[in-house]
């Protein structure tokens, strides 16, 4: 006698096809096509984690880099002078005192140079 395995294979259904809200067409609605939508996007989702935390390093970086050309110093060189001094800012920090506070930055650079 076979199983059908009813409940069970309904609530796996079901939390899949819940996952799946919000896609368009037969990707929330047929079992088969969500299975593989929520795959992907749960793969995507994973690894875009991984990326936003270097694509957000890569901005500050920039930011700061450009705050410190107006500067007349290279970054690389800044971020050495912070070093030197014992200053332990991160690079977020760094970028928000480049944007919102350029005097505060400029007493920074003018730390690291020295």
């Amino acid at each position: 006698m076979r199983v059908k395995r009813g409940f069970k294979a309904r609530r796996r259904r079901n939390k899949v096809l819940k996952l799946a809200k919000g896609f368009r067409g037969g990707r929330s609605k047929l079992f088969r096509t969500a299975a593989g939508a929520v795959d992907k996007a749960l793969n995507y989702a994973y690894r875009d984690r991984k990326a936003k935390k270097r694509d957000f390093r890569r901005l500050w970086i920039a930011r700061i880099n450009a705050a410190v050309r107006m500067r007349n110093i290279s970054y690389s060189q800044f971020i050495h002078g912070l070093k030197t001094a014992n200053i332990g800012l991160d690079r977020k920090i760094l970028a928000e005192l480049a944007i919102s506070d350029p005097p505060g930055f400029t007493n920074l650079v003018s730390l690291a140079t020295q």
